[in-house]
């Protein structure tokens, strides 16, 4: 695996999946999606990071404690071959109840390899800090059970999931959004907001895409000035590491 991986005897890594970079801007002072992902983990988990879009084979579901998969600037619909071999080898992953945490780009792949719809939103973009809504099944889910029924998360995404995976579970929802959660098989998620953003990241997210944004007659003043800190969210990731340990 990745020479990125920390020394852990004994115990299998969670793996950190990269299917994208952050801006440069935003890497060269901020670091980039899989550090954040890590650093929310938590430092005492074992944790491998890869690229899915570099790597020839991803490793047999069975040497990993869990995984994630990152966002991404690229678009399900494009269906790039390296997309295509990543969602194959998450159905993988879910039959093998191996736990699985796919973040907006993530979320709609995994959504894709299990059979579910993937598409531009109709009203276009979803960016900065927005209200999500748990639904009453989430309070039985073993990732979102100790959510509050409503918590600010970060956004940015064009494309949704348009059509759950049939069986999938939806979890949580939000004003522009329909899927914002959803659990496929016993421990696989979907979540397109980002637990790991940080408020500063958001902003300069709204700040490098305000072009696209005043395309599409978004009041970027309002979106900055709109953002919070997302602790809530950010627990996700924290709670997904310690369900990872369990298996």
């Amino acid at each position: 695996m990745s020479s990125n991986s920390v020394n852990h005897p004994h115990q299998k890594p969670i793996l950190v999946l990269l299917a994208g970079r952050t801006f440069p801007e935003i890497r060269k002072t901020d670091g980039d999606f899989d550090d954040w992902i890590a650093q929310g983990l938590g430092e005492q988990n074992a944790v491998t990071r890869m690229d899915a879009r570099e790597v020839e084979a991803l490793p047999s579901p069975a040497e990993i404690a869990g995984v994630v998969v990152s966002g991404s600037h690229a678009m399900v619909t494009e269906h790039l071959p390296w997309s295509e071999r990543l969602a194959q080898w998450l159905k993988s992953c879910v039959d093998a109840n191996v736990p699985v945490l796919g973040i907006c780009y993530g979320h709609q792949v995994l959504a894709h390899a299990c059979g579910g719809v993937v598409d531009y939103h109709p009203d276009g973009i979803e960016i900065g800090s927005h209200r999500i809504q748990i639904t009453e099944a989430a309070q039985q889910d073993l990732l979102f059970a100790q959510m509050p029924g409503e918590f600010p998360a970060q956004l940015v995404h064009s494309q949704s999931v348009r059509k759950l995976p049939a069986g999938a579970v939806l979890l949580a929802s939000g004003e522009h959004e329909a899927h914002q959660a959803y659990r496929v098989g016993n421990c696989a998620w979907g979540v397109q907001f980002h637990p790991e953003f940080s408020s500063q990241a958001m902003k300069k997210y709204i700040q490098l895409l305000e072009q696209k944004l005043i395309s599409e007659n978004c009041d970027v003043q309002a979106l900055n000035s709109a953002v919070v800190d997302t602790p809530d969210s950010a627990e996700l990731l924290r709670r997904f590491a310690e369900i990872c340990n369990r298996k």
